[in-house]
Parts: C-alpha cells; structure tokens; sequence
C-alpha cells in the first residue's frame, strides 16, 4: 500500500489554491492535514468545503507546519512573495508545489531553487493548462514526430480578468473596492497579464520546442489610465530557427472556458512536417500534415493518471520516480521565466533585448 502524503495549503493570495485542495481530498493517497492563511476569513470557504476541524486550520504558518507535520505543501502566494514563502517552508524539509507563475523574477526563481537544495526536496510549479487534453494530445503527436521537427509556437492567453472568477472557476463581478486591493493589480506585488500569464506561452511553449530557448525577445503591453500594471501583452521570440509568439491579456470578451474568445486562447504549432492548433478546453485538436494538407479534426486523448492534476502527478514521481510531466520541471519552467523576466524588461525599456540569465 502506498503512504498516505500528508498536505498542508498554506497562503491563499490566489483562489486556484481551493482547486489544489479539492484535488487533493480526491486523491486516495493525500488528505488535508491543514491550512494556513493571515488573513482567517479566506480560509472559511474551505474549512467547509472540506469538513476541517479547528485545530487543522490556522493563521501561523510556524505552527501550522510543526503541528500538522505535512509531506507536501502547496503555496499560492503573490508572484513577488514565492521567494519569500519558499525560504520559509524549506526549512522544514517538506516538498513544495508552488502555484503558478515561478516566480517574481528570474533571480528569486534561483533562489528559491537554492533554498531547497540543502534539503533535498522537490520544488516544482504548477501550471495549470498543462492538464489540457489538448495541451497534452498536442504533445504526444509532438513526440511521436507527426508534424517534424517543432519550430514555432503561436499562444493567445488569458481570460476576462483574474478577479471574475474564484476557484473551480466560479464567476464572480469584482467591485472596483477588491480591483484596488487586489495584489493581481499591484505593481509591488507582481501584478499585471504579463506577469500573471504569460508564463503559460512561455513554459508550455518550451515544452513542445523540446526546450528550446530563444535568442531575443520583443515586447510591448498596454496600461490603462489609473491602472498602474498592464491588462494586455504581446511578446515576439526570436529562436535561431524562427520567430514565435506569447500574447496574453485580461479583458478577453468571454473566459476560454466558458466560451471561447474572438481570437481563441491557446496554441498553433508549426513544425517542419505539419501545424497542429490546440485551443483551450475544445474537445478536439487540428492537424495539419504534408500527406494530408487539408488537415483533419482529431479528438483529444482522454487525460488519465498521473497527469490529470499536479497533486497525483507529483505524488507519482515521489512514489516511482517517474519523470514529471514537461512544465513540472525546473529546467522548462526556468526558461520559460528567463523569457518573462525578459519580456517584462523589453516593455518597460520599448526594446528588443537578448534573453536575459
């Protein structure tokens, strides 16, 4: 029998940690074993949700962790604090899986790898998209040579807005009051699309180029009036055998997965054989091939075990060994920070600049 992973939630600053405890109460092999957050009422929703009694619940992170004694911790804090929450877990000797992005920048994104070194535990991230049917059918035809070799990548990301929907993606209408107090919005923080999301494109964009880095990266976003980070981003990477793209944006006309948007959010992939385009949440792909240049809809791949969710796929490399799924590990989700990190840098400066670290 396999040992029951003991998981603690702790920082609740982004809502998808209701959907990485959810799973985590649906694995036969994890329970709650706690969850920690400053602030008590945002741990009310799910201290319900999953029937925890009061002394699992707590506003300490030091006592939360020597008292509940977890395996494995999931932090969702703002992206400018992962350093700062990393360096404070790892002494615990636990693994992490960190919410998405990497982090704030790509020097706390090193230092939190080195954090965790004398303990020698896992830190990875999760990104959400990677448990798409599509992103993952998409992948498999990748590897199995269907369109060649992989030379670009084309993604539109993003949603109405990171404060219209909760965890499970309940909609919600934001009030200008929670806009204004929202760390999504502030610039100390790590607010704004770009640093928000355009690591999806980035990281997920590594993963089917084989990882691949670029060689320079052009970007520009727009700022609304009286907002002091952007809503709306575009960034063109120049690898050594072509160009490629990472848009993201809040503000789409509808959320991707709900309905999707008018341009739709996901990937188009060109390979030196073939294209294949998968959009978020479609329950088909297209592909294009040299012997069949028409092109054809596929149906995706059922999503199966271990790679429905980062919990069993992370407690399925603790177990066997296995390799994480692409964007899970350090290396892909290093280069997809290196190009952020770049990108955010180009905007600011209005020019093109080599991949920075």
């Amino acid at each position: 029998m396999s040992k029951k992973w003991r998981i603690a939630g702790i920082n609740f600053d982004h809502f998808h940690m209701g959907d990485l405890l959810r799973q985590t109460s649906e694995h036969p092999q994890a329970e709650i074993v706690g969850i920690c957050d400053e602030k008590p009422e945002r741990l009310v929703e799910a201290t319900r949700n999953f029937s925890l009694r009061p002394d699992q619940v707590f506003t300490d992170y030091r006592a939360c962790m020597e008292q509940t004694k977890p395996d494995i911790v999931v932090l969702c804090p703002a992206a400018s604090c992962h350093g700062d929450w990393v360096s404070k877990i790892a002494p615990y000797g636990t693994h992490i899986i960190m919410e998405k992005p990497f982090a704030g920048s790509l020097a706390e994104a090193d230092a939190m790898v080195a954090a965790m070194q004398p303990h020698g535990k896992l830190l990875t991230v999760n990104w959400p998209l990677v448990w798409d049917a599509g992103q993952q059918t998409a992948h498999r035809l990748i590897q199995e040579g269907v369109i060649g070799e992989v030379r670009e990548f084309h993604h539109h990301g993003g949603n109405r807005g990171p404060l219209c929907h909760g965890a499970d993606k309940i909609e919600k209408e934001p009030s200008a009051a929670e806009k204004s107090a929202s760390w999504f919005y502030s610039k100390a923080q790590g607010g704004g699309s770009l640093l928000d999301y355009m690591g999806y494109g980035a990281t997920l964009g590594t993963w089917h180029l084989g990882g691949q880095s670029p060689l320079e990266v052009t970007c520009t976003w727009n700022q609304p009036e009286g907002l002091e980070v952007d809503e709306h981003a575009v960034a063109v990477l120049r690898y050594r055998l072509g160009l490629s793209k990472t848009e993201t944006r809040w503000g789409t006309f509808t959320d991707p997965w709900t309905h999707q948007p008018q341009p739709k959010c996901g990937f188009v992939l060109k390979g030196t054989d073939g294209t294949i385009s998968c959009y978020d949440y479609e329950p088909t792909i297209r592909v294009q091939t040299r012997a069949r240049p028409e092109g054809y809809d596929l149906p995706v791949d059922p999503v199966v075990s271990p790679n429905r969710n980062p919990i069993e796929n992370v407690i399925h490399h603790l177990e066997t060994g296995a390799p994480l799924i692409g964007p899970l590990r350090l290396d892909i989700s290093r280069i997809g920070q290196q190009i952020v990190d770049t990108a955010f840098r180009s905007a600011q400066e209005k020019r093109t600049l080599e991949l920075l670290g």
